[in-house]
């Protein structure tokens, strides 16, 4: 009795109560709510199936530059168009694979081609919330000829931003291990719409170029993450070298300039340090730092992350410390480079290894001095000579004892005079 009176309760809470049904009433209600769905999906799967949806015709890729490829189609002639928006699925397969859809005939993508470049597309017909699409049409381009292991490794390239807002770029890269001796590498860059080639190259030992410099780019310092491609091929006579191309995003190669005008003082027992952005077009904001301590007292280092252009840190004051600054990107495009550390700045003073350093340093002074005194006056008033006499050298005479009896009288007369001067009498 209490499970058949159940769903006619639940039924009762769930209509509003104007609404009040039995319980037969109710479970044809929802029938009927079945069918009615079951009808109308029934008529949606009739009316797509009554429209054909034609993939697009004449879908070719095209290289325009260097590293960029465009992509056309056509729409079928076939396709019906009527009360229905059509647009286009673009799916690259390699050398990146992406997917996204647009209403144009036409799309063009960035992507090194060195290695071929694959791409499909097709037709995607919408009416209301409802989408068809048609099948597949594929296209791709071929990797350029050329040796394997012939093409340049390990490419590298770094930017840096003048005073004068100029960009300058520096690229290095390895010959390719199969490529001969006598290959000679040619580099060229493409920003935006702009191509130039290499004029500056530096040679390894076989004469093969490995460097190439630009002192003056048309790369937008202003520009916020675009891309700047690189394309180096080569030639010789005993192979064909295979072109290499890669995708630099300008601000994640820029070696970022150091901080400008940095000071440093103390006040109290705090470190304050000030300084100013990089030259850089972006804002101070668009900055982070890192601020290197060192106590050369204890020896201990610190490396402290900063967002803002000045900085207060309790230190020992009775230590000297050395501080230097560098930066980098932040918040407003790609991390770049870190910059190189600014001049070494000292501030504070040991004050316990000064005053030891003094005081060895006056004892020192003082003892050469009395010294010096001394001698001075030793000299003026002769006291060496008086405190130590000079020793008189022997003389020569004594080599031969008794050479005759004059020499030998003359001797003994000095040095026993009594006794001579008694035998003279005597005799």
């Amino acid at each position: 009795m209490r499970s058949s009176s159940f769903p006619y309760a639940l039924q009762e809470s769930l209509l509003p109560c104007h609404f009040k049904l039995s319980f037969p009433s109710f479970y044809v209600f929802f029938h009927l709510c079945l069918i009615s769905l079951f009808i109308i999906l029934f008529l949606i799967s009739h009316m797509i199936s009554c429209v054909q949806v034609f993939p697009p015709v004449n879908f070719t890729l095209t290289v325009s530059a260097l590293a960029q490829v465009l992509l056309q189609w056509k729409p079928n002639p076939n396709q019906e168009q009527k009360n229905y928006t059509i647009r286009y699925d673009v799916k690259i397969l390699s050398p990146v694979p992406e997917e996204y859809d647009t209403k144009k005939t036409h799309s063009i993508r960035t992507a090194a081609l060195h290695n071929g470049f694959s791409a499909h597309v097709r037709t995607l017909l919408l009416h209301n919330e409802l989408q068809m699409r048609s099948d597949w049409v594929k296209e791709k381009l071929l990797p350029p000829p050329g040796a394997p292991e012939t093409s340049v490794t390990n490419l590298s390239c770094v930017t840096r931003i003048s005073i004068s807002s100029t960009v300058s770029l520096h690229c290095t890269w390895l010959p390719g291990q199969e490529a001969p001796e006598d290959t000679k590498y040619f580099l060229f860059y493409r920003y935006e719409m702009y191509t130039e080639e290499c004029q500056d190259y530096i040679k390894d030992k076989w004469n093969r170029n490995t460097e190439c410099r630009f002192s003056v780019t048309h790369i937008d310092p202003e520009e916020v993450d675009s891309l700047i491609v690189i394309h180096i091929n080569g030639s010789s006579k005993y192979a064909a070298i295979k072109p290499f191309q890669q995708l630099f995003n300008q601000n994640a190669i820029e070696k970022v300039n150091v901080p400008r005008n940095v000071t440093v003082f103390l006040e109290q027992n705090d470190l304050l340090a000030t300084w100013e952005k990089p030259i850089s077009p972006f804002p101070k904001e668009c900055f982070e730092y890192e601020f290197y301590l060192f106590n050369l007292k204890s020896g201990n280092k610190q490396i402290l992350k900063i967002p803002v252009n000045d900085f207060r840190l309790r230190i020992d004051v009775t230590s000297r410390y050395s501080v230097q600054i560098r930066a980098n990107h932040h918040i407003c495009c790609t991390r770049g480079f870190w910059s190189d550390w600014s001049e070494i700045i000292y501030v504070g003073q040991n004050k316990l290894e000064n005053s030891t350093v003094w005081i060895l340093a006056v004892l020192c002074v003082s003892t050469c001095c009395t010294f010096l005194l001394v001698a001075i006056i030793c000299k003026k008033t002769h006291v060496w000579s008086k405190l130590f006499p000079p020793i008189p050298a022997p003389s020569s005479k004594f080599r031969d004892l008794f050479p005759n009896n004059y020499e030998v009288k003359y001797h003994f007369s000095h040095l026993f005079p009594f006794f001579f001067f008694t035998t003279r009498s005597a005799v």
